[in-house]
């Protein structure tokens, strides 16, 4: 019988002091807002969180409304979201970008930021887009990996979040996203498991929502099941703000912290169930050494020398991150970059002069300085004349525009762009069109802002728009009708200055969007299912997401993934497939050129195809590696990318588990998901069926099997020959018979009167399939 006495607990080193039940109860949820709880007498310190994965949103130090107060935080940098950080195509940026955090996180106390995120961008609909990086797992991973790297090796603890299937924020805290085995695997899994196995983040955040009708604080088999047992997670799960429903039954699941905390009551609840003998004691136990281990180890660097970065260098790095995250979208007849003879500029738009740089929600950061485009514009124009007109009022602003005052201001910005030489018009989102907390309606520019669009074009030709957003904007079919269009997502404090370096040719622009702009919200591949209905939403798209539904579907978008112009052009030749010795990698060599007259950098991205004749739907193609070369102009160089044999596995959900099949694989590279410039075809050896035959499989399945096929040949042989010349021809010699027959249980098969294998034979056969001597048989289910 348990007491509230001290026992022993299995914590992380031998000589812990032993911890009451109620200590025990205390460690498995939030000692405030943002801290984690501490017992002193045992020497388990407390650890201080915090948001947000693009900067600091720091408590002040008086006067606030708690952390939980969106907009009183003291100041810190504020990088590129991850929207935009997604387009730069950049690991090693992202983990510099990490560090920096991490050394501003440390000066403050602060010991796990929470992040980064890595969801999927399954909806351009989803309010919280700005907070993820792709469409893909496999960017998302490079990039998410890379700043949990970035942090950790920084000594601040990384909260990969949310996991998982945490794809809207329409009824986020309740919804249950209803998904198939294989695209939760494949797509919504994918990113976390190959951040858990390479990266080892300190801890996993559980998302609000459930997966299958299961809520994830209380998902055993996400939180245990996979996370623990399949990838060998060793850090804590702790719950997003508000998401644990049942504490004890949370425990029981995998989930070792609830946050924030709940002053006690929900600690009574885990005491009491253990006192009841409702929760095994030692679950509580296990939950209670890893809080220790991780409290231990998130605090070992307390008192580290200061970081030797000023404000001054992470403003630097903010700029520079921006600078690269910048997507050239189009660029006809060369508009950009403006040159010294660029002449009048009018810059047009409100967001120049009040920018948008980052996203609404938990993750708003309080900036140390802010470059406005405007102003950056002006200083770095020298002698060329910049006038400005804000065209539009920005919503939300509490302004209270009329109508007539919409008219005369766009009737101001139109003279301007008349007058002008060259027109920078500025047009994005504001916090009320996007934000966490709720989805988005469509994916239009605000309507003010489109008629501005077509009244300045009108007036003026040569007009470069440049966008200002979280989420993707419809273009179609206005971007057409404009020589040049620039996305800049939201870039973070550093936005202005980057964005005025970009436009002036100080740069070349280098960034790739992330996910596809579409013609229109119709056609995304998620789109008849989103966002669900009366607390469930169904993934009926399957594994088809964003490009490759996109791609599968033969439809015409906007700008695919992966697309961005540079103000030089480059040339691909040479493509080499070779796979490695052991075969567990090929290498993808193909030789970049810049053949323009700048210089400037090129992402080479390398997708695969095929087999042809897969036994599952397969995109057309998917992102298989990257990676990026910066040439002079007149420079070529080669590039290697090495692509894992595992990387071309799907995820069966019959034999449970990832499979490579073997056949012809179309190996494509190029500068888009629909620029590609060379492709080649690699063999690749297949993996053995795992599956284990019975009775209800189909003919088909049968006789594709490495080791079920020979046996009933053997068995439809011995069959025919006992029957004699009755038996007539063989139904697999008749191609209409074998179509009819394929998808038929070889069971029922056994029934036809005239079937050279009866049932009595199908229980041999499956025994004869299962037996560890069968060549080649799997020695045990789902081995």
């Amino acid at each position: 019988m348990t007491t509230d006495q001290t026992a022993p607990t299995p914590a992380a080193d031998a000589s812990a002091t032993p911890l009451t039940l109620a200590e025990k109860a205390s460690l498995t949820s939030g000692g405030g807002d943002f801290v984690t709880s501490a017992v002193d007498r045992a020497g388990v310190p407390a650890v201080t969180l915090s948001d947000g994965p693009h900067g600091l949103r720091l408590p002040k130090e008086a006067g606030d409304g708690g952390q939980l107060d969106l907009h009183s935080a003291a100041a810190a940098t504020c990088y590129p979201p991850a929207v935009a950080l997604g387009s730069s195509w950049d690991p090693e940026l992202a983990h510099r970008v990490a560090g920096a955090l991490a050394d501003e996180a440390a000066a403050h106390g602060v010991r796990v930021l929470l992040g980064p995120g890595i969801n999927i961008k399954r909806s351009p609909l989803c309010g919280r887009n700005f907070e993820y990086f792709s469409e893909d797992p496999l960017l998302t991973a490079e990039l998410g990996g890379a700043m949990v790297r970035g942090l950790q090796e920084s000594g601040v603890g990384a909260a990969l979040k949310h996991y998982a299937a945490n794809n809207q924020e329409t009824d986020r805290m309740r919804v249950s996203a209803d998904i198939d085995e294989r695209p939760l695997r494949e797509i919504y899994l994918r990113a976390f498991e190959r951040i858990v196995r390479r990266d080892r983040p300190w801890s996993v955040m559980s998302a609000y929502n459930g997966v299958n009708g299961v809520t994830l604080s209380e998902n055993t088999r996400l939180l245990t099941d996979i996370l623990r047992a399949e990838w060998g997670f060793d850090g804590i799960v702790m719950s997003d703000w508000g998401a644990v429903r049942d504490r004890v039954a949370a425990l029981r699941a995998g989930l070792d912290l609830q946050m924030p905390g709940t002053r006690g009551r929900t600690d009574a609840e885990v005491a009491a169930a253990v006192r009841d003998g409702s929760l095994d004691e030692s679950v509580l136990d296990t939950a209670v050494e890893r809080l220790v281990r991780f409290a231990r180890r998130a605090t070992a660097g307390d008192g580290r020398p200061e970081p030797r970065m000023t404000v001054d260098d992470h403003h630097r790095l903010a700029r520079e991150a921006a600078e690269r995250c910048v997507v050239l979208l189009r660029n006809e007849d060369g508009l950009l970059p403006l040159g010294p003879d660029a002449g009048s500029i009018a810059v047009i738009g409100e967001s120049a002069r009040t920018p948008r740089y980052q996203g609404a929600g938990s993750s708003q950061v309080t900036p140390t300085r802010l470059d406005v485009p405007l102003d950056a514009l002006r200083d770095r124009a020298e002698g060329a004349q910049v006038a400005f007109a804000p065209g539009y009022a920005l919503a939300g602003t509490g302004t209270g525009e009329t109508q007539a005052d919409e008219n005369a201001l766009m009737e101001e910005a139109v003279r301007l762009a008349a007058g002008s030489d060259t027109v920078l018009l500025f047009l994005g989102l504001s916090a009320q069109d996007e934000s966490e907390g709720f989805d988005r309606d469509h994916i239009d520019l605000p309507e003010d802002q489109l008629r501005l669009l077509e009244a300045v074009v009108a007036a003026n030709p040569r007009t470069a728009v440049v966008l200002s957003n979280g989420g993707v904007v419809r273009t179609d079919p206005w971007h057409r009708t404009v020589p040049a269009l620039v996305e800049g997502w939201l870039l973070g404090q550093a936005g202005g200055g980057a964005l005025a370096r970009v436009l002036f040719g100080d740069v070349n622009p280098s960034g790739k969007l992330a996910e596809t702009v579409p013609l229109r919200l119709a056609h995304s591949p998620s789109h008849l299912s989103f966002p669900g209905e009366e607390g469930h939403v169904r993934y009926g798209e399957g594994v088809f997401v964003g490009y490759r539904g996109y791609d599968a579907a033969d439809r015409e978008v906007a700008f695919p993934f992966g697309h961005g112009l540079s103000y030089t052009t480059f040339t691909y030749s040479g493509l080499r497939v070779t796979p490695e010795e052991d075969g567990s990698r090929f290498a993808v060599a193909v030789t970049v050129a810049n053949t323009g007259s700048r210089a400037g950098r090129e992402t080479v991205q390398v997708y695969s195809g095929g087999p042809a004749g897969s036994s599952v739907a397969r995109p057309p193609r998917e992102l298989r590696g990257f990676a990026s070369v910066t040439l002079a102009p007149g420079e070529s160089r080669e590039v290697v990318v090495r692509v894992s044999r595992e990387d071309l596995a799907y995820y069966s959900e019959r034999e449970g588990g990832w499979r490579v099949e073997g056949g012809d694989y179309v190996i494509a590279v190029g500068a888009s998901s629909r620029d590609l410039r060379l492709s080649a075809e690699v063999t690749v050896a297949g993996d053995p069926s795992r599956l284990v035959l019975t009775g209800r499989n189909s003919l088909a399945e049968w006789l594709e099997h490495p080791v079920g096929g020979p046996l009933l040949m053997k068995g439809f042989a011995e069959g025919r020959a006992a029957a004699g010349a009755e038996a007539g021809p063989s139904a697999l010699e008749n191609p209409v018979l074998w179509r009819f027959l394929a998808g038929t249980p070889l069971e029922v098969i056994a029934d036809f009167p005239q079937s050279p294998v009866g049932p009595e034979g199908v229980v041999a056969l499956v025994a004869a399939a299962a037996s560890p001597g069968a060549a080649g048989a799997p020695a045990a289910p789902g081995t």
